[in-house]
């Protein structure tokens, strides 16, 4: 059936995040289904001040540049404005248009304006949740979970979630929260996070010169890939390498990427007396990040419980785990709901600095089990993770809506 579904996002490529790789594959396989997709960005994006913008000679996007008009305001009142900014954006976008559906991706300040115009204009609207306002908030420390803000910004969540036309989300866990919530389990669909099998092939031999420039020639390398945020527990990684080094002299930690925690960890790191061991490279090329991952024997991904980390599942150790990676990481529900300890990789206990060391030094004394472990990790996001099963998820729910709509 042809479609016409038009994307509200909080932000989008060419800025490289999970997000934007999330729905770039996202596109690409609703297209793939023969759909026309539309897309708009919201005031955070950033980069451009573009009414519309190409990016690749293929993705056509419309924006929403900041007005300035939140400057001086309460900070309680920012989200009120962008929320009205998203709305009248929007209204000429649809008039451009004329979409059958109204794709609207959390965060929820998407999702008010897209409920608001499609009520008008009798367009259904879905929302599609990869986590919680409140959650990342609170996780990003704006907030204080059970504080007013926070529970202002649960209500309009809820709202949004029972008003839309249906659900999306990205997991199991936050599945059963939204089913909490009140919203029927048959307007809910899991579409799960999931790699472009073809793009990623088992690990490669790593650049000998580009280890030696990183001072990582004949070591064992402990590696993490990816953002610097509080919740994603490098602290703990560094926490646990001093006694890891006790037993292992050889090892060095390579960070790539950066974020919110970079002079934090820096600093942790000189404190800790272990600088010399640790490789910070900063953000390098997204073309570039396969040659550092081919340097790193085990990665590691230590997430501090909290609710954002039970919840949401994220998508670097499927990608780890696609290039035959091995791999380390925390008991939160997230990873748990992706990984089988001891057959797709390793978890420990969350927030246990020695439950960590001596996972990673289980798996390092293991070495008969990797290439099981390599295996059996790329089987299961061949046959469970891929995204064209994923996107594939959207076609019945579209389609009936659409349906209704034209009825």
């Amino acid at each position: 059936m042809s479609m016409r579904v038009l994307h509200i996002l909080d932000h989008s490529i060419p800025l490289h995040s999970g997000y934007t790789f999330r729905t770039l594959a996202i596109l690409r396989e609703q297209r793939r289904l023969g759909w026309e997709t539309f897309h708009l960005t919201g005031p955070k994006h950033t980069g451009t001040t573009a009414l519309e913008e190409t990016v690749d000679g293929i993705w056509h996007f419309y924006r929403t540049p900041p007005t300035g008009a939140t400057a001086g305001r309460l900070p309680g009142l920012e989200p009120v404005a962008q929320m009205r900014q998203i709305e009248k954006r929007l209204e000429a976008v649809v008039d451009a248009v004329r979409p059958d559906v109204l794709h609207a991706h959390s965060p929820v300040l998407n999702a008010i304006p897209a409920l608001r115009v499609g009520r008008r204009r009798g367009i259904p609207v879905v929302y599609e949740v990869r986590a919680f306002w409140e959650d990342a908030a609170v996780d990003h420390g704006s907030t204080t979970e059970g504080s007013l803000r926070y529970r202002l910004t649960r209500r309009l969540e809820t709202h949004a979630l029972r008003q839309a036309s249906h659900v999306f989300t990205i997991c199991e866990g936050l599945r059963s929260d939204i089913a909490a919530r009140g919203v029927p389990a048959e307007r809910i669909t899991v579409i799960p996070n999931a790699v472009d099998i073809e793009k990623f092939e088992p690990g490669g031999e790593p650049d000998e010169a580009l280890k030696s420039r990183l001072g990582l020639a004949g070591a064992t390398v402990l590696g993490f890939i990816g953002s610097f945020y509080a919740y994603e527990g490098l602290d703990l990684l560094l926490e646990a390498f001093p006694a890891m080094l006790q037993k292992r002299p050889e090892l060095r930690l390579l960070l790539v990427g950066g974020g919110p925690q970079d002079e934090a960890l820096k600093a942790q790191a000189q404190s800790l007396g272990v600088a010399d061991k640790v490789v910070f490279t900063g953000r390098v090329p997204h073309a570039e990040v396969p040659k550092y991952y081919d340097l790193v024997d085990v990665l590691a991904y230590p997430r501090h419980s909290m609710r954002l980390t039970e919840l949401v599942t994220p998508l670097k150790p499927l990608e780890a785990m696609a290039q035959g990676r091995l791999l380390v990481a925390s008991d939160v529900g997230g990873h748990r709901e992706l990984i089988r300890h001891g057959e797709t990789g390793w978890l420990f206990k969350a927030g246990s600095a020695p439950a960590l060391a001596e996972a990673i030094a289980q798996l390092l004394e293991r070495r008969e089990q990797w290439p099981g472990l390599r295996r059996a990790g790329r089987e299961f996001v061949e046959r469970e993770r891929h995204w064209a099963g994923s996107v594939a998820r959207y076609a019945p729910v579209f389609e009936r809506l659409a349906a209704r709509a034209v009825a």
